[in-house]
């Protein structure tokens, strides 16, 4: 296993120098799930909740959010997004909706944490705007499917 690369020798935090670092084409793709009550998930599908289409403003929420990531996360850099796109998967059977981002850069380092915390605060968003009807919602299983790019190359979760 690698060394953490955000503590300096002497075990101090700091922002990792990526300036000697080739720009190369870079992609990660993250997901996770919000389940809910059934009246929940049925009144998403049906458009009817009164503050308006919660998966469009929670795509929009995921979006903004990947931008911002370095606002929020201390020693992430700030990154020069190419691409992002938010989707979202629904299951009757379990009234759980899958979201899942894609993340893409030209750059010095990787966007797994700019598709990551889109997918946290996409389903933050669905819990915000439900959470009058629903207070029991449970986000999980958000995690990084995959990423390409840079000097590690090509990587993919297990299933």
């Amino acid at each position: 296993m690698n060394k953490l690369t955000h503590f300096d020798s002497s075990g101090q935090a700091h922002m990792v120098n990526v300036g000697d670092k080739a720009s190369t084409h870079r992609i990660a793709i993250a997901s996770g799930c919000i389940q809910m009550h059934p009246t929940t998930y049925e009144l998403i599908q049906a458009g009817g909740h009164k503050k308006g289409d919660v998966l469009g403003i929670a795509r929009i929420a995921g979006i903004q959010a990947s931008k911002k990531t370095s606002d929020l996360i201390p020693l992430c850099h700030p990154l020069a997004l190419t691409h992002v796109s938010v989707e979202f998967e629904s299951t009757p059977t379990t009234n759980i909706i899958r979201c899942t981002v894609r993340a893409e850069t030209t750059g010095q380092t990787g966007v797994e944490m700019e598709a990551l915390t889109a997918v946290q605060v996409a389903l933050l968003t669905i819990y915000d705007m439900c959470k009058a009807v629903d207070r029991g919602m449970v986000m999980s299983d958000i995690k990084l499917l995959e990423k390409s790019g840079g000097k590690s190359g090509e990587w993919k979760a297990s299933k």
